[in-house]
Order: structure tokens, then C-alpha cells, then sequence
């Protein structure tokens, strides 16, 4: 080390969330320029960023320290009850020396997270001693235990306290810390901290309490930790101790800010001397799977494999059966050699046990459907070999790779796996996974702007004007918009919120929980990696997924998929309603009434194919083998449908474009594709035949592609054609195949593997979707059923499902206090509304009420109150209830029983109460009712009133639709929006309904535009309207409000949307619409009295529509009357309602002109 060099002991990086603000690998360039030898990293409380640091700092040749700021609690770390002022902890930074001190240091931090957790994760001196081992403890910041005594002038215990953490730490392991950071205080704390030192011989050492790169960032980090304190940048006052010499000092300021006591920066050499730390990366750390007596890990797995094979090939043709067999002794070769055994037996033994205890699980997912010893053993349900499925996509022979099982459990039951897992293996080394949130592009504007008090609709203004793409930099978000940089600095502020946002974008933000993943270690976690707690009390890691793997823990994923759950449901409940035993797994892949819900794009509620842009594409591809579905969903994604795949595609399939193979060796790899390169495992086999490649290199190829590196590839291309005796490929040349072709060929497969697909994945998710089409098909009442009662809490889903099951014919039932339960229900062959999913209505509540029920039918509002638990059917649940017509089968309006509610509640606590003590009338003996029942003469709500208190309540419209009277107008003047789907790209369309919903956005030009979502009696849609055309119909544009729609039709995949060029209200659109109006008249009973009558409605409407006259004789004649052309009419919702009463509904004709 150099003599004036100086090591950072003291030093937040940015996983000190919101309050470091370091990026590691800024640090490094910059240590580097200073020539630093090494650098401790020291989180406030944790240990997240660990590995990063070390790696990064390795890689930089600047010696890693691997520190923590710790939390020291004043007495015992589980104490809770202090006094108001008391402190609750102090700050220590510790050090590891070596790898024992690391793994005390792991200790120390995990136990503060688990047990000492009071606003802070907290250890005590108790534990400190326990795991003081391998530690070099500072006594940190003006927060630290002695600091705080020397402030209060308390130097008694401030030595007394000096000595302590030397005692515990041992002589020469704990240093006094000095900082020359400007604070006042802090001059106080040196003085007598150098002081202590003399007279106790205790060292000392210089830091900097470093919390940002440069002295300029010293703003931003202030921001930074307004964000933490949720407060502004006004209040900074409240920050305390706060400085702007936080930031990574050069040695020369170090040695200058230190010059009269030396010793303090030559201890920061000594220590980093003393500290050497290594992290194993790469060291597997699989937890044993316990075997049978007499087995190894290896034969128990052999042995359970070949048994589920044989049970296997009992449905598999015996000419088929070597094949099987030879594959799965290459695939037990290859796992047994790469010592994964073990990994395989653990993820059976959870799916053995959520089978054997009827918790569903999918048939596969991702690549380890390419298994067949996966298939064997049951991990998964889909046959490799004969959906031509590789073992080398998911477990390459020649790459060194941990194979990773995701699985797909039942949403409602995940839970009870990880609980098996936990107690199989021991709650100490099972643990979910940390995440991080980042402060993005977005984010970083909208915190920013928010501490710097800009007003809110600014810099959501501002906020907008950067686009949501995926991986969006405000870099990038200035490069890609020369004026947007501009435009945010012309705002107040603006240019101190852009300068402060970019230096504190991508920091960490938050953290949170993998939605998924589950690490299992064959020790105890905390011996390998530190642990905290999440937000309900689960151990997390404190590393996230991609880092356990470098230290060689195992993640397995165990995802929720609600789909399995209703497949599930709905096979118990076709085996209850028709008594006998259905297996969704031996349905046939060929169903012709399958095939045929899918071609006509009736896919609402079909995992996978449910989207508006599928069920197009369903209707134009209609496909009738279930490798047509594996496509789609592979196909069916941004990549593939911009490059014109999915045409290619449908016209081959029907012979509108020819299919060719270059070369007829490809056809048995790319006939199901019909020529196309859909998926990654096509390219390994074209590798393979053509250049002579074995699966694991051509697996390495694909990588390669997928990376799209120009020297790379080129490379990878000479190995393609011309061969590799190292790599022992042959190569297309030696292999006799035309080079310009071999070369086409290269080049169409690096085109492809931009937008290959795992096939693997694509098999097993379209097994799913075939699983739910056929059981639409074949079961829709069931299905629909079940499929409701999984989006009971998602009012908008029920709403699609329902006009689903209006469309397929099947009757949804009102829900009603006497029938329904808290699912959707059969009821013989309709479907009764489930209770659940109606809001403020709880599920505890509908127990109370299902479970009072068994006592009998409830036959009035009063005897409801009497009989269920008022505690959790309260008068919210009972309001909701009558506002959604539950109790309408009382026989009362329901503004009587909203009326008389407090009455009978009060009424039914009275009786309760009795009962609880004991008191029972005669009448209740006798069952009779002893409460006489006052129900008041009131008229009923409006209907309008009705069908919101529906809407709110229920998502949507039960008894009636508020567009009900304008369907005849709306299916004259417009299209509904299931002709919508069928519509060519930008072509001009005339749409009405009910506004569902708007939402504003900025333009870029700053104005306002809007998001409207209409909704007709079919379905809803998206209507744009931009800003020039927004502020001309602001007024028209309310929530419920119908309005009627002029504009071109667009579709972006999913997204259909109307532009709009014209907003109308619906008497104005008929006025400006309808040029002329024919009356149907039949002679037959056509009084004179109707005849005036008809003259009075004509006389009242006078307008600039021209009315004609069609009279009829039945089964005679149609005769056109000339009537004078000075005759017009106003066309309006009132005319034809009166026309309707007089001459009977629609007896009029409608000329149009848009």
C-alpha cells in the first residue's frame, strides 16, 4: 500500500436505501483514479449489497472490506417499552477481519432483522459478544453510543462505554472513530474521542461517513433522504446532523483534513491489512434429499425414474418404447454426472405431495417440459418425445448451468406446498427472496418534483412526457427527444429537478418479495447469506435471486396459477353433477367441438387465448391439431407479429403462401411450422443436422444469437459452415451440403432466434388452453361457473364473464338471500350470482349467513336480523345486500327495506341478546314470528337510481342497462363492439355506448387529451380523443354519460380504440344523421283517431328529416304514399318512443348519411 494512500472505512452505497446514494460501480472508476488499495462498503443495517460490492471491487483489483453499520440497542434488543426521547440505538460500523468474522457479521445482521426489530433492526452488546469473533468494530458517527455521551457531556460513560466494545471486541479490534465533516458537534466528539484514546490506549481511525460520489451531489442526497422522510425540501432542517463532506474524499483530502493526528488515516491502512475476506462464488449448496434405507441419492432417483417411465409407456405404442428408454438412460447419464440428482428428487418430492394431497399442479413450465426423466418422475405432464421437446434446452450437457424447475401450483393452495417444504426441511433453511425497487425514469421525476414542492399536476405533466418503454432512461428518454429537456427546464424548478432526478435515477428504492421464488440450503441460510423479514413476517433473503445463485443456493419457484385452480374445480364438480370419474388428463388432443370454439374465436375465459388480437387471429388461423396452439403461444407476442411471422403462418396453414424447407433434411424439424422457425429448439435441431453440432453446442449457438454480438457471430458462422476440431463440430461443408445455402440457412436462424420461443414452454401452456377450451366446449356450464367464482373480487373479469355467458346462452340468476353462496353456483342449468362477489360484502359475513340458513329458509328482513351474527353481517354487508336486490324475493321495494334496516337490526340484537341469556318467548318456541313487522308505503327508486347502485356495487348492470331504450338507436346509427374485432385498420366507424371510464394525459405538447372507455351492450372499448378535439368536448365527456362516436378504427394487438374525429350526444346524432324516416303503416285497424294522432307527433318534431309513408295490408301489399316534401321531422329518442307506442315497436325505416 502506498504511504499516503487511504481506505474508506465508513461508506454507504446506495443499498442503504434512500440514504446512500453510491453506485458501486461509480465508486470503483473513482477509487481507481485515486489509486485505492481497498474500500469497505458499511450498510445502514444490512448486508443486501455484499456480493455486488465484492465482485465489482475484485474485478477492479481494489480489496473488498465487507462491513455493516449496525443498530446497538441501549439494553436488551427485544425490549419495546422505552420513554418518549429515550434512545432506542445506536450506530456501530463492524468489520470482518476474515471469513469467520463474515459469517458472525451475517449472524449479527440476521438476528437484528428477526429479533431485534424496532424501528430499526438492533443486535445488543449480549450478541455482539456471542459473535464477535473475526470483527473490528468503529464507534461510527455522531450517533454512535460514545458520541451521544460525549454531546450530553456525560465522558464518564462515554469511557465507560469505550471500554465495554473493547472488552467485547478484544484489544487492537475497536477503534475510535473521527470525522471532519464541518458539523459542529462533531469537533466536540474528536476532541474528546482523541482525548479517550490516549488515556485508555484505545486507536483511533479517520472516516467520512461517506453517503454520496461527489461534494456536488450533496443536494440530490439531501432530496434523496427527504424521499425517505416523506417530507420536503423545506424541512431539510429536520435532517440531522446533515453536512456536505459526505462524499468520497481523495487520499490528499483525508491526510490534509487529519494532518495533525496521522495515526487516525495510517489505521485505515493497518486495517485494511487485517481485513481479508472470500466469498466462495460458484460452490453448489443443494440440500440432501433423505432416501430410502438402501439407496443412494443416485440409484432412489435411477429407481424412480425408470418405474415412472414404465408406468409412463403403458399409453405409448410398444414400437415407440426403445426410444423412450434410450433417451431417458442419456438423460439419467447426464444428471447423475452433473450431480443434480439430488435437485430432482426435491422438486418430485413437493409435486408427489401436492398431488397426493389434491393441490393442482401444471403440467409444466418453462423449459423442464423438455425433461423426459421430468416426465417419468412426474414433475411434469406433457410427453417430449412426442411433442419433440429437448433435454438440452433445459439441462445442457456442455454448459455449466443449474437446471431450474418452475411449477405452477393452484393460486389457493401454494401456500400448504412452502409450508411442506419449510417443515420437511427446517424453517432455518428455507427463506423467500429479497427484491429491489428502483427509483426509474418516471419515478425519480415524480419523487424529485415532489420534495422540491413543484405542484403535483406539473410534474405529472413532466412525468408524462418520458415514455413507459421497458428499460426508459431519462438519458435516453433526452437523446430520443431533442426538446424535452427543454421543455422541462422552461417550468419553474425544472432545472434543479432534471439535474437532481439524473443523479438519483436507478438508485435502490425499495424492497420487496419475488412473487415466486423459494431458496432451500442444505445448512442453516443464515451460515451463507444474511436474513430479513418481509412485509407479513417472512424470512427473505438478503440477497436477491441472481446473487444466491453465484453463491451456489438453490431457488425453486413455486408460482400461483389461478387457471389450475378452476380446471380443478370444475372436474370435481362434472364428477359430482354426473357421477362419474373424468380425467382432465386423458381428454383427447383431436376434439373436434375443441377445435371448433377456438376457430370461431370464442375464447373469453381460455387461459392464454382470450385477448381481442388472438381470437382474430384464432378465427384466421383455425386451427384443428394442438401443434397449431403451441405456435400461437408462441407466436402470439410483440416480436413475431412486427415481423410478419404470424401472416406467414395463417396463409401457409391454408395454402395461400407456399411452404418450403431450403432443404428437404429440414422438413421433419419445421413441417408442424409450416416452414417458419417458430421456436429455439428448431434452430438447435437445424444446428444439428446441418453442421453437425450435438444439442448442448447447439444450445450454445442459440445463446450466442440470442446475444447478437457482429465478432461473435461471425465466428460462430465459420463453425457453422466450415466446421471445429476442437469444438468436434463438422460443419455444413464436410457434412456435403451447399455452402450459399448453409449460409442462407445461418443467416434465416439468426434472424429466427430473435424471436424463437422455448418450445418446452409453449407445449405445457398450451395444454392448459386446450384443457379450458375443451371443458368451455364440453362443460359450459360447469366451467363458466367456476371460472366466475375464481374473479369474485375482480368486478370488471365478472362483467366479461357474464356477457360471455349471455352470449353462449347460459342464464345468469340474480343472486338472492335464500339460493345463493358465496361462489357462483349451478342452479339446474343456469348460474345463481355468487354473494362473493358483491362489494363490502365479506366472506366471513356470507359464512354467518350461509351457516344461519341451515336453520332454515329466512323469510323476512326482520327474521335475517335475528338469525346471522350482527357482528359480521353489520349494516354496511345488509345494505349492500338490499341495494343489489338480494332481498327482493321478500317481496318489498327496496327502498322499504333500506327504510326499515335500523329497525330490524335493533330488533335482531334483541333477540339475540335475549337468547344469550336465556330469555326464549312462546311465539319463537312455536316458531312464529313475536315481532310485529312495519314496513312503510313508499314508491320505489327510480330505475336510474337502481342500475347505479348495481353498477357501484356489483361492477355492473343486474336488472336493466341504462342503454336498454337506446339499443334500437345504437344498432341503427352504430356498430356494436363485437363487430368492432372484425374491422380493417383505419377505417372510418360510427360507435356509441356509456362512458366506463376516462383518463386524462398530458400531450406532448402539454395539453390535455383523453382515454375514454366506452362500453355498448356487447363489450367495451377504447375510444382517443386528442387534445384539439378534447377541449371542444369537455363538457360531453362524464362518466355514465351515452354519447355516440364518429372516428377510424385502430388496433394495436390487444388494443382496439376508436380515434375520435366527432363526439355526439344521442338526439344530436340522429338529428345530424338520420336524413329521412319511412312509417310503416298497416292499414288494418288504422283508425282516424291514430291517424290525428300520428299528425300530432309529426307536428311536434318538426325538424329537417324527411318522413315518408309506407303503407301495408298484411300478406297483400307495400305501397309507398307521396306525401308534400315540406313534411320533416326532428329525429329524437322522444319521436320514436312515441311512434313506438302508437304503430307498435320499429314500424319505421331509417335512411342514413354519416
Amino acid at each position: 500500500m502506498k504511504s499516503r494512500d487511504f481506505v474508506h472505512l465508513h461508506l454507504h452505497s446506495q443499498y442503504s436505501l434512500l440514504d446512500g446514494a453510491i453506485q458501486i460501480n461509480k465508486m470503483m472508476d473513482k477509487l481507481k483514479k485515486f489509486g485505492s488499495s481497498a474500500v469497505a462498503v458499511t450498510d445502514h443495517g444490512t448486508m443486501y449489497g455484499v456480493v455486488d460490492f465484492y465482485k465489482k471491487a475484485i474485478a477492479n483489483n481494489i480489496k473488498p472490506i465487507i462491513g455493516c453499520e449496525v443498530y446497538v440497542a441501549p439494553d436488551d434488543r427485544k425490549n419495546r417499552n422505552y420513554e418518549k426521547g429515550e434512545d432506542k440505538n445506536y450506530h456501530l460500523i463492524l468489520l470482518a477481519k476474515n471469513n469467520k468474522g463474515l459469517k458472525n457479521l451475517q449472524y449479527l445482521v440476521s438476528l437484528a432483522q428477526l429479533e431485534g426489530f424496532y424501528y430499526k433492526p438492533r443486535i445488543d452488546k449480549e450478541l455482539l459478544a456471542k459473535y464477535s469473533e473475526g470483527l473490528i468494530g468503529l464507534s461510527a458517527c455522531l450517533a454512535g453510543e460514545i458520541p451521544r455521551y460525549v454531546i450530553r457531556g456525560d465522558l464518564k460513560e462515554a469511557v465507560k462505554s469505550a471500554k465495554e466494545y473493547e472488552d467485547i471486541l478484544s484489544k487492537g479490534n475497536f477503534y475510535l472513530e473521527l470525522q471532519e465533516n464541518g458539523i459542529p458537534e462533531q469537533r466536540i466528539v474528536n476532541r474528546e474521542l482523541i482525548s479517550i484514546g490516549k488515556n485508555h490506549d484505545i486507536p483511533i481511525v479517520a472516516t467520512n461517513d461517506c453517503h454520496y460520489l461527489e461534494k456536488g451531489d450533496h443536494v440530490a442526497h439531501q432530496i434523496l433522504m427527504c424521499i425517505q422522510m416523506q417530507t420536503t425540501i423545506s424541512n431539510r432542517d429536520k435532517l440531522e446532523f446533515h453536512s456536505d463532506q459526505l462524499y468520497v474524499k481523495s487520499p490528499e483530502e483525508m491526510w490534509e483534513a487529519f494532518s495533525e493526528i496521522p495515526e487516525a488515516c495510517l489505521n485505515t491502512l493497518k486495517i485494511a491489512e487485517e481485513c481479508n475476506v472470500t466469498i466462495d462464488l460458484g460452490k453448489l449448496h443443494l440440500p440432501h434429499y433423505k432416501v430410502p434405507k438402501g439407496y443412494t441419492v443416485e440409484s432412489y432417483f435411477e429407481h424412480l425414474a425408470r418405474t415412472g417411465l414404465h408406468r409412463r409407456l403403458a399409453r405409448i405404442p410398444a414400437d415407440e418404447h426403445k426410444k423412450y428408454i434410450d433417451r431417458l438412460n442419456f438423460e439419467l447419464k447426464v444428471i447423475i454426472e452433473k450431480n443434480y440428482a439430488g435437485y430432482y428428487l426435491i422438486v418430485w418430492d413437493f409435486i408427489n405431495y401436492s398431488k397426493e394431497n389434491g393441490i393442482p399442479v401444471g403440467p409444466g413450465r418453462g423449459s423442464g417440459a423438455g425433461s423426459l426423466v421430468a416426465y417419468a418422475l412426474g414433475i411434469t405432464d406433457i410427453d417430449p418425445i412426442k411433442f419433440n421437446l429437448l433435454f438440452e434446452r433445459f439441462l445442457n450437457p456442455e454448459r455449466k448451468s443449474m437446471p431450474d424447475f418452475d411449477i405452477d401450483f393452484c393460486k389457493n393452495r401454494r401456500d400448504e406446498v412452502i409450508k411442506y417444504v419449510i417443515d420437511k426441511y427446517g424453517n432455518d433453511r428455507v427463506a423467500q427472496i429479497v427484491t429491489f425497487g428502483q427509483l426509474l425514469a418516471r419515478g425519480v421525476i415524480r419523487d424529485v418534483g415532489r420534495v422540491l414542492e413543484i405542484p403535483l399536476k406539473t410534474v405529472d405533466k413532466v412525468a408524462k412526457m418520458i415514455p413507459e418503454a421497458p428499460g426508459m432512461t431519462l438519458e435516453k428518454a433526452l437523446k430520443d427527444d431533442p426538446d424535452l429537456e427543454k421543455n422541462i427546464k422552461q417550468i419553474e424548478k425544472g432545472e434543479e429537478l432534471l439535474t437532481n432526478a439524473r443523479k438519483l435515477e436507478g438508485l435502490l428504492r425499495q424492497t420487496g418479495m419475488h412473487a415466486a421464488g423459494i431458496v432451500i440450503s442444505d445448512k442453516p441460510l443464515i451460515e451463507y447469506v444474511p436474513l430479513c423479514k418481509g412485509q407479513n413476517d417472512e424470512v427473505l433473503t438478503q440477497y436477491e435471486k441472481n446473487t444466491l445463485e453465484e453463491i451456489g443456493l438453490v431457488k425453486f419457484d413455486f408460482l400461483g396459477l389461478k387457471n389450475l385452480t378452476v380446471i380443478d374445480d370444475t372436474v370435481k364438480l362434472i364428477r359430482r353433477r354426473y357421477n362419474n370419474n373424468f380425467d382432465i388428463n386423458s381428454i383427447p388432443l383431436n376434439d373436434k367441438k375443441t377445435y371448433e370454439l377456438l376457430s370461431n374465436g370464442e375464447t373469453t375465459g381460455v387461459f392464454q387465448l382470450e385477448s381481442a388480437g388472438m381470437k382474430n387471429l384464432l378465427k384466421k388461423l383455425r386451427p384443428n391439431k394442438f401443434e397449431d396452439i403451441i405456435a400461437l403461444v408462441a407466436l402470439y407476442r410483440p416480436g413475431p407479429i412486427g415481423s410478419g411471422m404470424l401472416d406467414d403462418f395463417v396463409k401457409r396453414k391454408h395454402g395461400e403462401q407456399k411452404v418450403t424447407y431450403f432443404l428437404p433434411e429440414l422438413e421433419p424439424i419445421l413441417q408442424d411450422t409450416y416452414g417458419i422457425i417458430v421456436y429455439q429448439e428448431q434452430v438447435m435441431q437445424i444446428a444439428q443436422v446441418i453442421a453437425g453440432y450435438s444439442l448442448g453446442s447447439a444450445d450454445l449457438l442459440r445463446r450466442a444469437m440470442g446475444k447478437k454480438k457482429p465478432e461473435e457471430m461471425q465466428k460462430h458462422k465459420e463453425i457453422f459452415l466450415y466446421g471445429s476440431e476442437e469444438l468436434k463440430i463438422e460443419g455444413a461443408k464436410k457434412r456435403g451440403f451447399d455452402l450459399k445455402i448453409a449460409e442462407e440457412i445461418f443467416n434465416l436462424m439468426e434472424k429466427f432466434a430473435e424471436y424463437g420461443f422455448n418450445k418446452s414452454h409453449s407445449a405445457a401452456y398450451a395444454l392448459i388452453s386446450y384443457q379450458t377450451a375443451y371443458l368451455k366446449a364440453h362443460y359450459p356450464v360447469e366451467y363458466m361457473s367456476q371460472l366466475l367464482s375464481s374473479e369474485l373480487d375482480k368486478g370488471e373479469k365478472v362483467v366479461v364473464f357474464i356477457e360471455e355467458c349471455k352470449r353462449m346462452g347460459i342464464k345468469v340468476l340474480p343472486p338472492t338471500i335464500n339460493k345463493s353462496s358465496k361462489d357462483f353456483i349451478i342452479d339446474e342449468n343456469s348460474i345463481r350470482f355468487g354473494l362473493g362477489a358483491i362489494k363490502n360484502v365479506g366472506f366471513s359475513a356470507i359464512e354467518s349467513i350461509v351457516a344461519a340458513r341451515e336453520d332454515g329458509e329466512f323469510k323476512s328482513i326482520y327474521d335475517f336480523c335475528s338469525r346471522v351474527d350482527l357482528r359480521t353481517v353489520n349494516k354496511r354487508v345488509v345494505e349492500s345486500l338490499i341495494k343489489t336486490g338480494v332481498f327482493d324475493e321478500f317481496g318489498k321495494k327496496r327502498k322499504v327495506l333500506l327504510n326499515v334496516l335500523d329497525a330490524a337490526i335493533e330488533e335482531g340484537q334483541r333477540k339475540q341478546k335475549n337468547r344469550e341469556i336465556g330469555i326464549t318467548t312462546v311465539e319463537e318456541l312455536l316458531g312464529i314470528s313475536d315481532t310485529e313487522e312495519y314496513y312503510p308505503d313508499l314508491d320505489e327508486f327510480q330505475e336510474h337510481d337502481i342500475l347505479k347502485m348495481e353498477k357501484e356495487l356489483l361492477g355492473f348492470y343486474l336488472t336493466n342497462h341504462p342503454l336498454s331504450s337506446y339499443s334500437n338507436i345504437l344498432s341503427t346509427l352504430t356498430i356494436g363492439s363485437n363487430e368492432l374485432e372484425l374491422m380493417e385498420e383505419e377505417k372510418d366507424v360510427v360507435v356509441g355506448g356509456i362512458i366506463k371510464n376516462i383518463k386524462t394525459h398530458l400531450a406532448r405538447t402539454g395539453e390535455k387529451m383523453a382515454f375514454v372507455t366506452l362500453e355498448d351492450l356487447e363489450g367495451s372499448f377504447d375510444i382517443v380523443v386528442f387534445a384539439s378535439l378534447y377541449k371542444e368536448y369537455i363538457q360531453i365527456l362524464e362518466e355514465d354519460k351515452i354519447i355516440i362516436v364518429k372516428g377510424r378504427y385502430s388496433s394495436n394487438g390487444e388494443n382496439r380504440s376508436v380515434v375520435a374525429n366527432e363526439i355526439l350526444e344521442p338526439n344530436e346524432a340522429m338529428e345530424k344523421m338520420i336524413t329521412s324516416i319511412t312509417i310503416l303503416i298497416n292499414l288494418t285497424g288504422f283508425t282516424e283517431d291514430r291517424v290525428l294522432k300520428l299528425k300530432n307527433i309529426i307536428d311536434n318534431y318538426k325538424g329537417e328529416s324527411t318522413v315518408k309513408f309506407a303503407l301495408e295490408q298484411a300478406g297483400q301489399f307495400k305501397a309507398l304514399l307521396k306525401v308534400n316534401s315540406d313534411l320533416k321531422v326532428k329525429p329524437c329518442l322522444a319521436l320514436f318512443s312515441q311512434l313506438d307506442s302508437l304503430l307498435g315497436e320499429n314500424r319505421y325505416e331509417i335512411d342514413l348519411e354519416y
